[in-house]
């Protein structure tokens, strides 16, 4: 059994980093809000949805205008990126205005329940959208990348496999890592950061020190709904066929990264996204062999979900948050 485990660790490796790389920029989303906020904005998860429809959709229109065929695939892909970026950007700085700032001061189940019906509300829209304009809910876009690369782990060791990388996990790795590197720059050395970061520690302090606060929270919402609106153009170029339900899940695990690796700390959300990944893939190729076939490959979600309880059990601030006791 550790012989067939090791032989295919590889692959497993490779398809848990690609996948992990997704749940960890969304976690941006979900644990940015969260540091400033203290709000859960579930709809976060039907905005990389909505990214991944509008990046498809302005890819079938480049197809039909003859525009992919003359020209470079990853061209095309950056104007994509930009353009479901600033869409999805401009989303949720208007689900901050509608639905969550005029709550700000509601409890906070009013506000969850609010990110809930957004969340809900955003599904049927799209899927409204897309069933009038293409006749069905399933959409699948053009390809841009559809060549592989094999990777000769053999060589390496003699009880690995070799592995296949698509080209399309390779551009979403790199666009992932830059995302987040990128992020975590602007967050701990621009004007911007330091201003967010002010914001999430004391809001009233920072709004008496002249710091535009409303400004700030828009800011953070943009930032991380154009983040999950370029994954969302990813996950599509990576995975091909995509519905409107397609957030549901995927949020909630993209959230639990982010509360894995302590919800409110940007590294902590990108740890726990490719960790997430990782042993999703490792339960998805062993569980039924680990489990004599009790569980099958079905079941990776209990495994990964078990793996977070027993973590915040011993650590319930997340494996890089910390502990904060209130002051009586």
């Amino acid at each position: 059994m550790i012989s067939e485990i090791l032989q295919t660790l590889p692959q497993v490796l490779v398809d848990g980093l690609t996948l992990g790389a997704i749940y960890a920029v969304i976690a941006l989303g979900y644990t940015m809000v969260y540091g400033i906020l203290e709000l859960i904005n579930f709809a976060h998860g039907e905005i990389f949805m909505t990214g991944a429809f509008v990046g498809v959709a302005v890819l079938i229109f480049m197809s039909g205008a003859g525009w992919l065929a003359v020209m470079p695939a990853i061209i095309a892909l950056l104007i994509v990126l930009v353009i479901t970026s600033l869409v999805t950007g401009v989303l949720g700085m208007g689900i901050e205005r509608l639905a969550y700032r005029p709550l700000r001061k509601a409890p906070k189940l009013i506000t969850l329940i609010s990110a809930i019906g957004v969340s809900f509300l955003l599904q049927d829209i799209v899927r409204f959208i897309t069933e009038w304009k293409r006749g069905n809910y399933i959409l699948t876009g053009p390809q841009l990348f559809d060549s592989k690369i094999g990777l000769d782990f053999s060589s390496i060791w003699s009880h690995f496999n070799d592995a296949i990388l698509k080209t399309s996990s390779i551009i979403l790795l790199v666009s992932a890592v830059v995302m987040m590197i990128g992020l975590d720059f602007f967050v701990n050395k621009s004007k911007w950061g330091m201003a967010m970061r002010s914001v999430a520690q004391d809001r009233e302090t920072a709004s008496l020190m002249g710091i535009n606060v409303n400004k700030v929270i828009s800011l953070t919402f943009f930032i991380g709904s154009a983040l999950g609106g370029a994954t969302g153009v990813l996950f599509a170029m990576q995975y091909g066929t995509i519905n409107p339900y397609i957030g549901f899940i995927l949020g909630l695990k993209a959230f639990t990264a982010a509360v894995l690796g302590g919800i409110g700390n940007i590294r902590g959300a990108m740890f726990g996204g490719l960790l997430l990944g990782v042993l999703e893939m490792f339960a998805s190729a062993n569980l039924q062999k680990l489990t004599g076939g009790v569980f099958t490959a079905e079941y990776k979600d209990v495994f990964a979900f078990g793996i977070l309880i027993i973590v915040l059990i011993f650590k319930p601030e997340g494996l890089f948050g910390k502990a904060v006791t209130e002051k009586v």
